[in-house]
Order: C-alpha cells, then structure tokens, then sequence
C-alpha cells in the first residue's frame, strides 16, 4: 500500500508538473495558436472517454498491475514526445498518448488500492489517496513554474523529459509491488465484455452513484478552471493574483482538512455524508453569489470568492473516503476494475461536459450561472438521500455492519441490531 500511495503521488506530481502550462507551450512558444491549444485539451478528453471502458475490461482479466505498467510507458513516451514535438499532427498524437496514459491511471491505482485493503482500512486508504494527489499537483506545479520560461522551448522540453522520468520511476517502483490474488475474468468462462456492462448497467445502485458522481463532477471540478474563474474576473472583479490564491485555499483546506475530516466522516452514512456536502457546496455558491452580484467591498467580495474555493476544498475532502470505497464496495468479486473504471469515465464526461456549459455561463449570464449550479449542489444532497434507501447497512455503513464481509454488488446481510 506504501508503495501505491508513492505511484498516486508520482502520477499527481508529473500532472501538475505540465498541465498548467500546456497551453502556453502549445499557442506561445511553439506558435501553433490558441485553435491547436484548445484542441490539444479537448484530445486529452476524448482520449480518455476512449480507453476507459476498455480499461475496465483489461483490469478485471489481467490485473490492475500490468493494465497500470502500460499506462505508465503509454504516457512517458507521449509526455517526452510532447516536449519534442514542433508541429500539430505530432502535438496532438502526443497528447493523445499522454491523455490515455493519464486517464487509465486512475482506475487501475483505484483497483490496486482495493485490493490491498480491507473494509476496515479502505476509507483511510482513500482519503490518503486524495491527500497526496493534491499534494503532489500542487508541488508539482510550484517547482514546473519555476522551470518554465516562454522564451525558451528547451525549458518546455525539459519540463515533459521530467514528466516522462517520473511516470518510468514509477514503472521501476511498481514493478516492486506484489499483488494479493484475487479472482479475473477469465477464471469464469462464459462471460463477454457486453455481459459486464450489461451486469454493471443493471445494478440499480451503480446506475444511481453515477448519476450522482456526474453531478458531483459536473459542478465542483468541471467549474474550477472555467465557469467558476470566468465568473469570478467578469462579474467580482478579481485579480489574477486573487484567483491563485482561491486555489490555493481549496488546495491547502484538502492537506490541513482531510485527516480531521477523516475521523468525522468514517462513522457516518456514505450517503449523508454526501448529502452534507452538496449543502456545503451550496453556500459556496452562495459565498460566489454575493462575491459576483452583492455589493460589497472589493476586499469582501475577494474574501468570499476564496471561501467559495475553500468550501469545495472541504466538500471534497469529505468526498474522497466515502464515494471511491462506496463504488468499490458495489462492484461483485472481481468487478472492481470494471466498475472502477467506469466511474472514471463518468468523471471524465462530466469534465469535458462541465466547462463547456459553465464557462460561458460565468463570463455572461452572471445570475443564472448561480442560480444554476446552486440547485445543482442542492440537487446532489437530494440524489444522495435517493442513492442510500437502496444500499445495505454494509454498504452505507460499513463500521456498523457485524461483519466485515461484505457481499460485493449484491444484498449483504443485515444485522440483527440494524433490522
């Protein structure tokens, strides 16, 4: 599990090393335009939406191990030709590469995560996920930036050569990693990839956790860089210097929080807890309300518009122990991947879908962009309470179950003192 936790943080740093400055390097220095720029995100996107879900399918036949491995060498060799790339074909064939890479990554170090814990330590294990992957973007981001100079494209390039040594130092650590057994595909013959989705897509409380995870995603992250920004230069009047530091606010309220968050959340519903967080992200939308359309001082709306962050920074802190150990808990023997993975790519949709619909909303259409995703937030808390009537007591609440053999996917048994 150490050893996972340290590929979590790799990954997280050789992220944040690059991504802020992609788009720099893509329309300045190497003078391609802002039209290759955008695209070169939008192919980080479809390249994820791509391989996720036949991600799912490798990782329950082969393991998480040799599906993460591939990852790994996929986004080195796309990261360093990235770095070298001069021309647009070979740019965005490079950020395919990366993109992939990137987006198999996750599930496949969910994967690895639940199957080196147990009930009892898979919250904990979670939240220290998240705890690293943050700290990891947001050191890696502070030292790329000091790197970094617009008027040197070997600065750029030794930037990605970095990225690509990162994700190779972690095929080395890795590699070291022996991986309890647990049950693939192909020791249950007679199953397709289209009988797993298909199973997948029957699981009623799945279905629902998804809905909720694309809401959750569609409001929270996919507004960060886009709608939720815009809003705040066009309608607050903040600063450039003013947004970095509501960054770094939701950055440093996940690293102080996390570990006190932790102990509250770990003997409290999934669901509630949920619950409880879109009611916090709904007076953060409120706290951007009055940054945007009250009127207050500069000083106050500065303030309230860095409690906006700071309050998504908790909601979220509060999210990463219950909803990845939630979707863990769902899948059967064996699905963990599959299920995994198909969450990922709900996140996924949710993030290319989220700035596309926010960041206009919060350039122009100060008020409704608000009022929209304030019922959004809302929305979640309502979903959350929706999603727990259909869960077991092992699976809503596993600390209270008297057993912690969890019946994964299907009806767990209920204790006497819980019925």
């Amino acid at each position: 599990m150490r050893r996972i936790h340290v590929g979590n943080a790799l990954s997280a740093f050789g992220l944040g090393f690059t991504v802020p400055y992609l788009y720099v390097y893509v329309a300045q220095v190497r003078g391609l335009g802002a039209m290759t720029a955008g695209t070169v995100l939008a192919v980080f996107a479809v390249a994820a939406l791509i391989v996720l879900p036949f991600a799912g399918r490798a990782i329950v036949r082969r393991g998480p191990l040799p599906v993460l491995l591939a990852a790994l060498v996929t986004a080195a060799v796309g990261a360093l030709s990235l770095g070298l790339a001069g021309s647009a074909v070979t740019v965005l064939g490079s950020a395919a590469l990366l993109g992939a890479g990137q987006a198999v990554m996750q599930p496949a170090l969910a994967t690895m995560i639940v199957d080196c814990s147990t009930a009892d330590t898979r919250s904990r294990a979670f939240a220290m996920q998240f705890f690293l992957q943050n700290l990891g973007l947001g050191v890696g981001g502070l030292i790329g930036g000091h790197l970094v100079d617009t008027t040197r494209v070997s600065s750029f390039t030794l930037l990605f050569a970095i990225e690509a040594a990162m994700f190779l130092l972690l095929v080395v650590v890795m590699t070291t990693v022996r991986m309890p057994h647990s049950p693939r595909f192909e020791e249950a013959p007679g199953r397709s990839a289209k009988g797993s989705w298909k199973q997948l897509l029957g699981n009623r409380a799945m279905v629902q956790l998804c809905v909720l995870g694309f809401v959750l995603f569609f409001a929270c992250y996919g507004q960060f860089e886009s709608g939720l920004s815009a809003y705040g230069v066009e309608a607050a009047g903040i600063s450039t210097s003013a947004l970095g530091s509501a960054l770094a606010a939701n950055t440093g309220m996940i690293v102080i929080a996390q570990f006190v968050v932790l102990r509250f959340v770990e003997r409290r519903r999934r669901t509630r807890v949920i619950a409880a967080v879109g009611l916090i992200w709904a007076v953060a939308w409120l706290a951007a309300g009055y940054a945007g359309l009250g009127h207050g001082s500069r000083e106050m709306a500065t303030a309230a518009f860095v409690s906006t962050y700071a309050l998504f920074g908790l909601g979220e802190a509060m999210l990463s122990p219950t909803v990845a150990p939630l979707v863990a808990d769902l899948a059967p023997e064996g699905m963990a991947g599959q299920y995994n993975s198909a969450f990922a790519l709900v996140k996924q949709l949710a993030l290319a879908v989220g700035p596309a619909v926010g960041g206009p909303m919060g350039a122009s259409l100060h008020a409704p962009y608000i009022v929209t995703f304030l019922l959004f937030s809302l929305g979640i808390s309502v979903l959350a309470v929706r999603l727990g009537r259909g869960l077991t007591v092992a699976q809503d609440q596993p600390w209270s179950a008297r057993s912690r053999v969890v019946t994964r996917g299907g009806t767990a048994p209920i204790p006497a003192e819980a019925s």
